[in-house]
């Protein structure tokens, strides 16, 4: 009896969704799967000693279709990965591709205004899983680098708590690079290694496996690489894009009282071990890694392990008065620090980042002066002493010319930026002008032993944006950076006074954005006449 009642229920389903088919031209439909795995001997048999795979896989699927007379169209994109296979952020040595940015599901497990949920005793907690942005704050540290195109994205789990007025989030990230049978342990080479390198004599070879290849001779472009030394094809850096964590676990609390809200962040990010190697020989070529894998190792390196970093503060905001009134201030202040190990396994010790501005609004302009340091390290450290300011936005702190802390490399010597910035807010124009003022906050030396001076230049930035219907905005920008003789050896560019005298120490910039953002089920409102 209970079989058929099950299939009347089934029909009925069946019924009720061919009904509300026919009736629509259009369908949407989604599904996102995610599947965790610890393979220890699936498909066949694995060597003794072998360590066994860990990952998650996810599949998300979109399918579309209309109706319309005689003419059916269905269509059905998906995307199955394993997280991890792209890093958090591509570079653009990586190109443009088709990717999946985000896919997620988020699942509520208590809602107190929810009388269907009949466990009690938190106001609103959910599993968000998949991947997906990740925000906090003014995305200091933590963003989804919007700006970018290729932007960033985390495939990871989020538990998400709001209880009595408190933000409680917690996080983990797991990467691997694929969940191929025969695969054993869980090392990780944190990059999108190419299929193809080139080796020391310049021809085209496949990328060894387990290898983050490096380059050498003329390829890599700098002096190093004409002697014929291995340097990084793309140097290791957070916000730089190529160079991905193994795992993270992050903690983020934040609570309001009244005007003034405090947010603390915890993120342990884990990086790979590696070793150097090389692959090839003397008549065939060398090709050049760091090997984050054991297959194809001659020695006992384990490779296992990873190097542990973690980073950990106290964000403050405070607001006071209003706009329309006397004006509104609002004050920030923030410090970090970070301990551990670098990707590199080079041990931490008194890296920090702090920042204080004061920002006062008066109708639509405001104005805004901060100051920010972030540490570097001194030119004899051992240690590293270097702020690494994690996943987050650096292009909106620390000048849109991108000077720092992204894909172009940033100072040993770390950072110390004094800013003013001014900005006018109106119903459709927004205008905007930043001027920041750079300076290593620790020595660094030439290759002569001679210190290379702390000022580094003035960055002059202009904004102008538009907004033109509800889906359209134009942004217009232009910067000025007048740069300091110090800036050629801060960048790494030179090593001697000889070649930094070749470099311009003025750059500028200028660019024009259009943004279209259409809701294609937005509906206009219409008025009715009385």
């Amino acid at each position: 009896m209970a079989k058929f009642q099950n299939i009347r229920v089934l029909l009925l389903c069946c019924c009720t969704f061919i009904t509300m088919a026919a009736a629509a031209q259009f369908t949407l439909t989604g599904q996102l799967r995610t599947r965790t795995e610890l393979r220890n001997g699936l498909g066949n048999l694995v060597l003794k000693g072998s360590k066994a795979a860990a990952f998650t896989s996810q599949r998300t699927r979109l399918a579309f279709g209309y109706k319309w007379d005689r003419l059916t169209i269905g269509v059905a994109v998906q995307d199955v990965r394993v997280w991890g296979q792209d890093a958090s952020s591509i570079s653009n040595a990586d190109g443009n591709r088709f990717m999946l940015h985000e896919g997620w599901a988020d699942l509520t497990l208590f809602n107190k205004a929810d009388t269907t949920i009949k466990t009690k005793g938190i106001d609103l907690m959910s599993l968000k899983i998949g991947r997906q942005e990740l925000i906090y704050d003014d995305v200091r540290l933590i963003g989804n680098l919007d700006w970018l195109q290729q932007a960033r994205r985390h495939d990871m789990a989020l538990l998400k708590t709001v209880h009595k007025g408190w933000q409680v989030d917690v996080g983990f990230a797991f990467n691997q690079n694929s969940d191929a049978f025969g695969i054993t342990g869980t090392s990780y080479v944190p990059a999108n290694v190419p299929a193809y390198v080139k080796n020391s004599l310049g021809a085209l070879v496949p990328a060894p496996a387990g290898i983050l290849p490096l380059a050498t001779g003329g390829n890599a472009g700098n002096n190093s690489a004409k002697t014929g030394t291995p340097v990084w094809s793309n140097p290791p850096s957070t916000n730089g894009g190529n160079q991905d964590y193994k795992s993270f676990t992050s903690l983020y609390v934040s609570k309001k009282f009244n005007q003034t809200k405090f947010s603390a962040l915890f993120f342990n990010d884990n990086f790979g071990k590696y070793k150097l190697d090389s692959v090839g020989t003397a008549g065939t070529g060398y090709v050049y890694g760091r090997r984050f894998a054991s297959a194809g190792a001659t020695d006992a390196f384990d490779y296992s392990g990873t190097n542990q970093r973690y980073t950990y503060g106290l964000m403050i905001n405070h607001t006071l008065g209003n706009a329309s009134g006397f004006g509104k201030i609002a004050i920030q202040a923030a410090y970090y620090a970070q301990s551990g190990k670098n990707r590199d396994g080079v041990k931490m010790k008194g890296a920090y980042h702090y920042t204080a501005s004061v920002t006062y609004q008066k109708g639509k302009l405001s104005i805004a002066p901060g100051y920010e340091v972030l540490s570097g390290n001194d030119a004899a450290t051992t240690t590293d002493e270097k702020f690494d300011p994690l996943y987050g936005t650096p292009h909106r702190h620390w000048g849109y010319m991108d000077y720092f802390y992204v894909g172009t490399g940033s100072a040993a010597g770390g950072l110390q930026n004094p800013y003013l910035k001014f900005k006018y807010t109106g119903n459709t124009i927004a205008a905007g002008i930043d001027v920041h003022t750079f300076s290593l906050q620790k020595d660094m030396k030439k290759a002569d032993g001679s210190l290379v001076g702390k000022n580094l230049g003035t960055e002059i930035d202009l904004l102008l944006n538009y907004n033109m219907n509800k889906f359209t905005n134009i942004e217009i920008g232009y910067s000025l950076m007048k740069a300091s003789k110090n800036m050629p050896f801060a960048k790494a560019q030179a090593t001697t006074d000889a070649v930094a005298d070749t470099y311009r120490k003025t750059g500028t910039w200028f660019y024009a954005m259009l943004r279209f953002t259409p809701d294609f089920f937005y509906t206009k409102p219409v008025a009715i006449k009385q």
